[in-house]
Parts: C-alpha cells; structure tokens; sequence
C-alpha cells in the first residue's frame, strides 16, 4: 500500500492552486496528478485542512491446515 504524500507537499500544492495557478500548472509543477490536486483543494475548502483520512489495513487471518 503506498503512503500517503506529506502534508507539506499537499499545503504547497493547495496555496499555489487557491492563489490562482491552474490545477493542471500546480499539477506538472509539483510533480503530482491533477486528481489529487483537485481533491486536496475540495478537502481544503471543506474541512480547512489537507490531512489525509486514515488508511485501514487489511487483516487476513490464516489458519494453520
């Protein structure tokens, strides 16, 4: 499962997309896809922060045969 990128990562992206640079331009800029620049900055507008939710494992059990 791949980590989540940094919150660092996503601020600087949101602040470049949400002063009027493009989604697709912060997008190459930063080397991310435009996806998640667009989900980023819909979190940002509704939760007020870009934190990713958590991410949930799972578990298989394996039982001994």
């Amino acid at each position: 499962m791949v980590r989540p990128l940094s919150n660092d990562l996503r601020k600087r992206v949101v602040a470049a997309a949400s002063k009027g640079e493009g989604c697709r331009s912060a997008a190459t800029r930063f080397g991310v896809a435009v996806s998640s620049v667009v989900k980023w900055s819909q979190r940002y507008r509704a939760t007020g922060s870009v934190k990713p939710d958590r991410m949930f494992a799972v578990v298989r059990c394996i039982q001994a045969r």
